[in-house]
């Protein structure tokens, strides 16, 4: 259904993938603009869900986290950490296939986005809104000091990922 949450919130899904292919269309090349517009959109994408739907879908189950909720912050975490360093094949990697399963949580039967619109009712158009009035978010540059590195794998294993493994997936 048009103007639903899970259309406006998985249309921003495709909008962000489509910004991460752009950023590595060209093989040994970045597009670092499209990398950019992906790093920021990402980062304004997770405080949506972090500080707007997140909390409204809980209120919604009066007080009770939507079941996925613990893993959907975690991935959120994973992800943040992932866009701290400068990109790399393996980053861009990593990113792309925790994106896959995490959008597929969010946008799948049974997902949040689901979950969200059939709570939400009468409350619905006040909450897209609100989703449509976020922010844009304040992107520090890259890090990539000592420490930094060590910390996203940290990240990604609390997640359930491996860096390693999913920076191997990488295009030789």
């Amino acid at each position: 259904m048009a103007g639903t949450i899970s259309s406006f919130l998985s249309d921003d899904h495709k909008r962000l993938d489509a910004l991460l292919r752009k950023a590595v269309s060209q093989p040994g090349r970045l597009d670092a603009g499209a990398y950019a517009a992906f790093r920021a959109g990402l980062l304004k994408h997770i405080g949506m869900e972090e500080k707007i739907l997140l909390p409204a879908v809980q209120q919604l189950r009066g007080g009770e986290p939507p079941p996925m909720a613990a893993k959907l912050r975690l991935d959120h975490g994973a992800l943040a950490a992932l866009l701290v360093p400068s990109p790399t094949p393996g980053i861009v990697a990593a990113l792309r296939a925790i994106l896959d399963l995490h959008n597929a949580l969010e946008e799948g039967p049974g997902g949040l986005y689901e979950l969200c619109d059939s709570l939400a009712g009468g409350e619905a158009g006040e909450l897209l809104d609100r989703l449509r009035a976020a922010p844009e978010v304040s992107v520090a540059p890259h890090n990539d000091g000592p420490g930094v590195l060590e910390a996203t794998r940290r990240a990604l294993q609390r997640a359930g990922y491996d860096l390693d493994e999913l920076a191997s997936r990488a295009a030789p």
